[in-house]
């Protein structure tokens, strides 16, 4: 047989270039797929944990979010979750939390009054209670927020957003400002 290796494994027979090459190839397929499963794991424990992107959809929150009606894409952001720990968050932050009238939906929103604070609306003066916040859109207009259903529960929030990170000439940190009507007093 000119022009072709033969090798001999352990087994004693003797086997061409290209089986060897295939005998090889299941062992190789194997370690990446160990190694993608390995990655796949510290990905959900991150994302789950400690941080993710989430996309912003909406008007709800614009100009912080989807400033342009005529864009589109929508916005993705970092979300920190490091704050979830303790229940570590202050007046201006931008949090995601679930809808508290439909837990499967998500909702992005900036928190303006935080437990013990008294919020202004159409029926007078609430007092936010314990264990929760007072949270509203940035755009007013077309936000169903707190003054929709209520303060919502600290445990609802899934994290705080910190920067936005795509598109790219919209990538910058998220301010926590203070609303300039001054919602809670």
């Amino acid at each position: 047989m000119k022009g072709r290796r033969l090798f001999t494994y352990s087994g004693g027979s003797v086997i061409s270039n290209s089986e060897f090459i295939w005998m090889g190839m299941p062992n190789t397929i194997m370690k990446m797929f160990n190694k993608s499963i390995v990655f796949g794991l510290v990905g959900i424990t991150v994302t789950d944990r400690y941080a993710g992107v989430c996309p912003i959809r909406g008007s709800s929150m614009s100009p912080t979010f989807n400033p342009s009606l005529e864009s589109f894409t929508d916005d993705y952001v970092f979300l920190e979750k490091f704050c979830l720990d303790k229940y570590k968050f202050s007046h201006g932050d931008v949090v995601i939390f679930s809808d508290p009238t439909n837990y499967k939906e998500r909702c992005v929103k900036r928190i303006v009054a935080m437990e013990g604070d008294y919020v202004s609306n159409v029926n007078g003066a609430v007092k936010v209670p314990e264990g929760h916040c007072w949270v509203e859109g940035d755009n007013s207009a077309f936000s169903s927020d707190s003054r929709t259903y209520g303060p919502i529960p600290l445990g609802l929030i899934r994290g705080r957003v910190t920067h936005v990170i795509w598109p790219p000439q919209r990538m910058k940190k998220v301010d926590r400002r203070i609303p300039q009507e001054g919602f809670a007093f």
